[in-house]
């Protein structure tokens, strides 16, 4: 009776180790998928993607509000208003 208690007992634990490596295989393809994603992603839009000039996407957000400042400047000086 005993040999067969750990037989059950053996054949449980080497059932958890392959469900266990199963499911670690798993997670590895997954993460391994959503890395080749993410660098697709990358590749397709660059990581410092740049617009006009070497700007950023951001930093060309800022230039673009910088511009509209100068024009609006330049426009109230043109019509003769002090700023």
């Amino acid at each position: 009776m005993l040999n067969q208690e750990v037989l059950i007992a053996g054949s449980s634990l080497i059932g958890l180790l392959v469900i266990a490596a199963t499911i670690l295989k798993g997670w590895q393809g997954w993460l391994a998928l959503k890395d080749r994603e993410l660098e697709m992603h990358r590749i397709r839009t660059g990581p410092g993607r740049e617009i006009e000039g070497g700007a950023s996407e951001g930093a060309a957000r800022i230039e673009i509000a910088d511009l509209k400042e100068r024009i609006r400047k330049l426009e109230a000086i043109a019509s003769g208003v002090d700023l």
